[in-house]
């Protein structure tokens, strides 16, 4: 498996590139922006996008969806209850003061227990709304299992709530979920910063020791 972390855009959103090797399909997480980069990755690794998944609707996140689905012909899949946020882009775009994008067709509304598979590649799907109502998270399957949390867990924080949207009581209760479902080994790759380990966050960040 093919696993590149490509930090893109003013934010610096963790864009994540999955490729399989054998078919040579890819899965492209979070292209918030800097599509020029995410496709020269594609290439190097011969790889063709399959899907372009969103794991919520915040301009950061999604700001390069349009310019990516146009070069690649891959599928945009999100959640339904982001929709709204996503097809508002101008107004977020105002409040962060840069250009509004032009917004993709989102080829399907992502649910709880619904799976992508991209050649040998399998995530599973879990809603994990608060930091916004369709906020979800990726759990890569298999020998090389990992967690994509986007903007609800971090490495030693979690993801805010005061935006479009955002709901403290709903996040606190995902987060719980998420400890729920995956073990401790589990690697997390949050929507920004750095990566860490879901025991690690279990033990030592401060909004989970209560969960």
């Amino acid at each position: 498996m093919i696993h590149e972390v490509l930090p893109v855009g003013l934010l610096a959103c963790n864009c994540s590139i999955l490729g399989d090797e054998t078919t040579g399909d890819a899965v492209v997480i979070d292209p918030g922006d800097e599509t020029e980069r995410v496709q020269e990755i594609l290439r190097r690794h011969h790889l063709k996008a399959k899907y372009i998944v969103s794991t919520h609707a915040h301009i950061d996140h999604v700001g390069g969806i349009h310019k990516l689905q146009k070069a690649t012909g891959a599928a945009v899949l999100m959640h339904g209850a982001d929709l709204p946020l996503y097809e508002n882009l101008a107004e977020q775009a105002a409040w962060l003061g840069v250009r509004a994008p032009e917004i993709a067709k989102v080829d399907e509304r992502l649910k709880d227990g619904d799976v992508v598979i991209a050649g040998l590649l399998r995530l599973e799907v879990s809603a994990t709304p608060g930091h916004s109502p369709g906020s979800l998270s990726l759990y890569l399957t298999g020998e090389s299992a990992r967690l994509f949390s986007g903007d609800t867990l971090f490495k030693g924080s979690i993801g805010r709530t005061d935006l479009w949207g955002g709901d403290y009581e709903q996040i606190l209760h995902s987060l719980h979920q998420i400890l729920r479902r995956f073990p401790d080994e589990t690697p997390v790759f949050p929507g920004h910063g750095p990566s860490t380990i879901l025991g690690s966050e279990r033990a030592q960040n401060p909004f989970l020791r209560d969960l």
